[in-house]
């Protein structure tokens, strides 16, 4: 069933009241399906937040990339669930979409706050407790750290760190939305859960589900106390 919210009204400081099942893709990553039914399928299944990551070769540009992110956005709007934009900003505010999501190697965080404003959500990715302060002092509203465990989403991925670093991260800002990402599977999620996170951010282990609602619901059931918002 649909469930239409008014996201404007949303304080960015409850975005991740409840565990998160942050649901990242673009056209590269459906496989057979077409896209829009993907996004669909996870929307229905239960995603609680949606990332555009247009990505890698045969990646939409342009005015194709703006349509098909307006039609995610229209989408997103008709479940109640925010929508960001990875890496960038123009597309973000174009669309006006609920925050934008930015890796160390990308832009400057400064600068983007600078340019989305106040009201909008910004997510940084980040490897460290150093790197952490670094994107919260330039108005990061959360953190994404990562790759947890192997990935093979991203060919220039760094190796992975397990929890030790959200731990850390999460002794140092205790308050601070962090998400777990890269290699992220329902077997796996609990002892993410365990660190500390506010979620978890997953490509492929949704994308490529034979059955996406049931592959949310597996992630559900990782969460301990089972609370999903």
């Amino acid at each position: 069933m649909r469930r239409t919210k008014n996201l404007s009204k949303r304080k960015w400081f409850i975005l991740f009241g409840n565990p998160a099942i942050y649901f990242l893709m673009g056209t590269t990553n459906a496989g057979t399906k077409e896209p829009l039914a993907l996004l669909e399928e996870a929307l229905q299944g239960g995603i609680t937040h949606f990332q555009l990551r247009e990505k890698g070769r045969g990646a939409l540009t342009g005015d194709a990339l703006a349509e098909f992110a307006a039609e995610c956005k229209g989408l997103c709007r008709e479940y109640g669930v925010p929508i960001f934009i990875n890496d960038d900003v123009e597309l973000a505010c174009t669309i006006e979409a609920d925050g934008i999501h930015i890796g160390q190697d990308d832009m400057d965080c400064g600068q983007v706050r600078k340019q989305i404003g106040a009201s909008m959500a910004l997510g940084v990715s980040v490897h460290s407790v150093k790197e952490a302060n670094e994107a919260l002092t330039c108005g990061a509203t959360y953190l994404g750290m990562g790759p947890v465990f192997g990935t093979r989403t991203k060919s220039d991925a760094k190796p992975p760190a397990g929890v030790a670093e959200i731990i850390k991260v999460k002794t140092q800002y205790p308050h601070v939305p962090v998400i777990g990402i890269g290699g992220i599977e329902p077997g796996n999620a609990e002892m993410v859960w365990r660190a500390g996170v506010s979620g978890i951010a997953v490509i492929s282990s949704i994308a490529g589900a034979q059955d996406v609602a049931g592959q949310i619901e597996r992630f559900k059931q990782s969460i301990p106390g089972r609370r999903v918002g």
